[in-house]
């Protein structure tokens, strides 16, 4: 069982504590991974899960990188998502269309790519309404994304499942991507906090549409 103590932690709290190393980025990890087992099948919040070995794996050498003084910033053993538009080496991404179901890119996008090279920790890909275009994340492929305030409601799109998966408190970030109001939607839809970036500040390589 989850530990909700740990999964009601900001991301500013949780990055805090395990820099203090009062917080081992396993124990934060395995307490996400629950959460994920429990509420996911409900929810419908990720498209594709990181093996949880794996997932894991990166958060042991994440703990142990820290004990050895080789702290690399806010992320470092932090559990994150990446949305189902940007490419993740090794990792289904699907863009949310059933045309894409088993594509797996060689190269991550600039923003997975940066989150590793961080130290964080990918656990997965959140669903989005098919190809990004449209504000339900209701997917004819992978079937709705629930809200997790009402099932019977929808999380809002294109980056319905990360505003879900921070809404049901499946780890402290979730990168969504908004060329028009797709990370402001969820947020609204959710009750949570969603920030688009200035145009420009972070790269949009390797995410469909550009």
């Amino acid at each position: 069982m989850a530990d909700p103590a740990l999964l009601r932690l900001s991301l500013a709290e949780a990055a805090d504590r395990i820099r203090r190393r009062a917080l081992s980025p396993v124990a934060l990890t395995e307490a996400v991974l629950a959460q994920i087992d429990a509420l996911n099948p409900a929810l419908n919040a990720f498209t594709t899960l990181v093996p949880r070995e794996q997932v894991l794996a990166g958060a042991r050498a994440a703990e142990r990188e820290i004990a050895a003084g080789a702290y690399r910033g806010l992320l470092h053993g932090i559990p994150v998502s990446v949305k189902d538009l940007i490419d993740t080496a090794g990792l289904r991404t699907t863009y949310g269309s059933g045309m894409f179901r088993d594509h797996v890119p060689e190269k991550d996008g600039g923003v997975p790519e940066r989150l590793r090279a961080a130290g964080a920790v990918i656990t997965g890909k959140t669903a989005t309404h098919e190809l990004g275009q449209g504000m339900t994340t209701n997917n004819h492929f992978f079937g709705p994304t629930r809200n997790p305030w009402n099932p019977e409601h929808v999380p809002g799109g294109s980056s319905g499942g990360a505003g879900a998966a921070t809404a049901a408190l499946m780890g402290p970030l979730h990168i969504g991507t908004d060329g028009g109001g797709s990370i402001r939607f969820p947020a609204a839809f959710c009750g949570v906090t969603g920030l688009k970036p200035t145009l420009g500040l972070i790269t949009n390589r390797g995410q469909f549409g550009g």
